[in-house]
């Protein structure tokens, strides 16, 4: 339940409470605090119980963490059924976007081509994005309007 609260945190709050309430009234309200916890820990299992039975027997596996989204994304990617992983591990987005790049500028993106040694002036599959691009030659058409990016 205190899982992120450190010693230096836990000394305070303990001296906190002995100054708020006095060393004679401290153990009647830690008692107080505990009880507290208890009834709201029963009532929240009670609560559970009472879903899940509503539920019926289908959802008798049916656990209440399943609801926070990073647990039930993980716990569906852990259950490789639909061949999540396979997808995966086959998407290569380094990749990709070299082909993409290749066809943006015309260049052969024919994969025994990239493991050729680059050509002079390219960088290796990356795009220069400092550089601007060079004016198309007279009466050649620009691959793309300059004013509009």
């Amino acid at each position: 339940m205190f899982n992120d609260i450190g010693a230096l945190e836990l000394v305070t709050l303990i001296v906190l409470a002995v100054l708020v309430f006095g060393p004679e009234k401290l153990p009647k309200v830690i008692q107080d605090v505990t009880r507290t916890i208890r009834k709201i820990r029963d009532f929240s299992e009670s609560a559970k119980q009472d879903i899940r039975q509503e539920l019926g027997p289908e959802f008798k596996d049916f656990e209440f963490e399943d609801l926070n989204p990073k647990t039930f994304i993980r716990k569906q990617l852990d259950n490789d059924d639909l061949g999540l992983k396979e997808i995966r591990n086959g998407f290569d987005l380094k990749k990709e976007m070299a082909e993409v790049t290749d066809a943006v500028h015309g260049r052969d993106s024919d994969p025994s081509s990239s493991s050729s040694p680059a050509s002079p002036g390219s960088t290796g599959g990356r795009v220069d994005m400092t550089k601007k691009p060079e004016p198309p030659a007279a009466g050649e058409r620009p691959p793309f309007d300059m004013d509009a990016t």
